[in-house]
């Protein structure tokens, strides 16, 4: 899946104004983030 950078500008924008408003959700993306590339990792091994 090939990703433009229109669609990548997008998001960032997104997730900048949701971090300025909720600054608390930075903490619980960046956690969901580790998890899901943890998760992702070990079953990529298995």
């Amino acid at each position: 899946m090939h990703i433009s950078s229109i669609w990548l500008g997008v998001v960032a924008l997104i997730f900048g104004i949701l971090i300025l408003v909720f600054p608390t959700l930075l903490n619980w993306l960046i956690g969901i983030c580790f998890i899901v590339v943890g998760v992702l990792a070990i079953l990529r091994k298995l």
